[in-house]
């Protein structure tokens, strides 16, 4: 696991740690998607999450926390 990954772990960790009303987008500034698993190589999410994340609710976002951790752990 590089330090990109283990840094987007522990957030991932922190975020779902804490019911906050405001959820960070766990963009990393990377911005590639890795052509086999249609994942964004920076932050783990598929491009319609990315492409709905101002829209989602606060639950919906930490949702997506979650499977960016579960793919993480893969």
């Amino acid at each position: 696991m590089n330090a990109r990954t283990k840094l987007l772990a522990h957030q991932a960790t922190l975020v779902l740690a804490k019911p906050e009303p405001h959820v960070p987008s766990p963009c990393m500034s990377v911005c590639v998607m890795d052509p086999q698993s249609a994942m964004c190589s920076g932050c783990w999410r598929s491009l319609e999450e990315i492409g709905a994340w101002s829209r989602m609710s606060d639950e919906a976002k930490r949702q997506v926390w979650q499977r960016i951790q579960q793919r993480i752990a893969l």
